[in-house]
């Protein structure tokens, strides 16, 4: 039996945008009351818990991700009272609950930035990263914002620039300042205090900045760009050494670490946007004093060959050594994976592979609304585009939109999301993926999901134990589970033709919820889009 201490240690996580998934109260916007109507759909998928986009009270020019009160809940979700019973419903049903923190940035209404734009002698003057121009009158720094333009903003009361590495209406606070960073960990304290069972950390590696105010240089010819913003952004442009990833970040993830381990049980799992994400991740998660675990872009991004997913693991084992994972294949922020990943592929049977890769690799899980129904990216025209990212970098980049879409529960018009207009438009592809159709059909991408989150409960290698590469053929990914004397051998075709491949060693193929692979002594056939789980002997 595990330790309810450690439950986030292989955990799945189910990620719930708030604004998309139940409408309770007839406005087009989902709603707190809304989520806790269909925490037992949550429940039955077998997940350990859920992770809540914000839902804090914003002006919502970043859709919740810039905060004017880090204490309360915005009327449009709902009041304090109604996450109380949502906390209530979900612990009732065994279901942890981690909420965003997005505390590297205020929104422009947050009262701190309205006292501290006011003059440079007030008591928060220094809460937040203000610098002189240039003397030509330009930016302090060439650092660019990740949603267009310069990072600076110039204030006339102050007559200095205010930094923010999203929108203009984000100002970065100052980290350097003690006072922020105690303002900042007594707000996660009142949550804590709440009954929440952790924190999902929104751009856990910006809130530092080098106080020297030095240009990021640019990036040389035939460097990557791995930060996960689309090329059509300059942003992609610079390597951010002086912008984001500071040192000084490691003594504040301590701070938070010891905060968090004064509630035994909770946990934190952080967003890591940087040139060099593994090597983040392996950082801010080693040694368990820091994060409990971190997500990077590297499987939120296009490649998905199984030679690209052996590298990117390869890459991080390197590095790892008691550092953490928390895996996804989508999120609030990227194009949905059965369509960045799976477009060209079977649209029913590729997401099922996929998902069976996801669950078997080392680390933690995170699976976004929608995912467990496959639904692609959604269609959104530009008329209905609300994302300001999209906005900016239209057309060579839509912008989050697609995948923020209402939940179809239902495959009537407005998707059973709500009785009025969405705030955005449902796609009428997704309702003949409702839940309300593959609950009834027992070969559906929903119904395998909860077997597979079963089968993996069955396997405790599945669940924490360690990963070793295996080479079973350059189209085929394989790799080895292994915990005491258990070990098992997950070989996966992502491709959509048949594969055969000789096993290192002799094993027993298990009975995988609906996987068709065939085993004759060591030779294995995988049919397209197919998992494989073998027992060795």
């Amino acid at each position: 039996m595990q330790d309810n201490t450690f439950w986030w240690r292989g955990g799945v996580i189910y990620q719930i945008y708030p604004r998309s998934f139940l409408d309770s109260n007839g406005d087009g916007i989902g709603d707190l009351p809304g989520i806790t109507e269909k925490l037992d759909y949550v429940a039955s998928l077998g997940v350990d818990g859920i992770w809540l986009s914000p839902f804090f009270t914003s002006p919502m020019a970043d859709f919740g991700y810039d905060i004017s009160d880090y204490r309360d809940v915005d009327p449009m979700f709902g009041t304090l009272d109604d996450f109380r019973a949502l906390l209530e419903r979900a612990h009732a049903l065994g279901l942890k609950v981690i909420i965003d923190q997005v505390i590297s940035h205020t929104s422009d209404q947050h009262p701190w930035f309205q006292e501290s734009r006011r003059d440079r002698q007030n008591p928060k003057a220094d809460w937040f990263v203000w610098a002189d121009p240039k003397p030509d009158g330009t930016p302090p720094t060439n650092w660019l914002s990740i949603f267009g333009g310069s990072a600076w903003t110039f204030d006339s009361r102050r007559r200095q620039y205010y930094l923010h590495n999203f929108l203009v209406e984000q100002p970065d606070l100052n980290f350097h300042n003690p006072e922020v960073r105690a303002a900042q960990l007594d707000n996660m304290r009142f949550w804590l205090e709440l009954g929440v069972d952790g924190f999902r950390l929104d751009t856990v590696n910006f809130y530092f900045h080098d106080p020297e105010l030095r240009d990021n240089p640019a990036l040389e010819p035939g460097e990557a760009r791995t930060l996960g913003a689309p090329e059509a952004n300059p942003y992609t442009w610079q390597r951010h050494v002086y912008d984001l990833s500071r040192p000084e970040n490691l003594d504040f993830l301590k701070d938070l670490r010891a905060l968090m381990d004064e509630y035994p049980g909770t946990t934190t799992v952080g967003e890591i946007g940087d040139d060099n994400p593994l090597e983040r991740m392996a950082e801010y998660t080693a040694g368990g004093d820091k994060l409990h675990m971190a997500y990077t872009f590297d499987l939120l991004n296009a490649p998905h060959s199984p030679a690209y997913i052996r590298e990117v693991i390869e890459r991080f084992q390197r590095m790892a050594g008691d550092a953490w994972p928390c895996w996804a294949l989508s999120n609030h922020d990227v194009v949905r994976s059965a369509t960045r990943w799976g477009a060209d592929e079977a649209p029913n049977a590729y997401p099922r592979v996929a998902l069976a890769m996801l669950l078997s690799l080392r680390g933690s899980v995170c699976l976004y609304q929608g995912e467990e129904l496959g639904l692609p990216e959604a269609e959104v025209p530009f008329e209905r585009i609300q994302d300001p990212y999209g906005k900016v970098l239209w057309p060579d980049f839509k912008g989050r939109d697609g995948c923020r879409t209402p939940m179809p529960w239902t495959d009537d018009i407005q998707g059973g999301f709500s009785r009025v207009e969405p705030w955005l438009p449902v796609d009428t592809r997704h309702l003949l993926r409702a839940v309300s159709r593959q609950e009834e059909n027992p070969d559906s991408l929903l119904n395998a999901l909860r077997a597979l989150i079963a089968f993996r409960r069955r396997q405790p290698a599945l669940f924490d134990g360690d990963l070793r590469l295996v080479d079973v053929g350059g189209d085929l990914l394989g790799f080895v589970r292994e915990r005491d004397d258990e070990r098992l051998l997950c070989v996966f075709n992502l491709g959509g033709e048949a594969r055969d491949c000789r096993l290192p060693e002799p094993g027993r193929l298990l009975d995988a919820p609906g996987f068709t692979a065939r085993l004759e002594g060591q030779d294995l056939h995988l049919p397209a889009y197919q998992a494989a789980y073998l027992r060795l002997n």
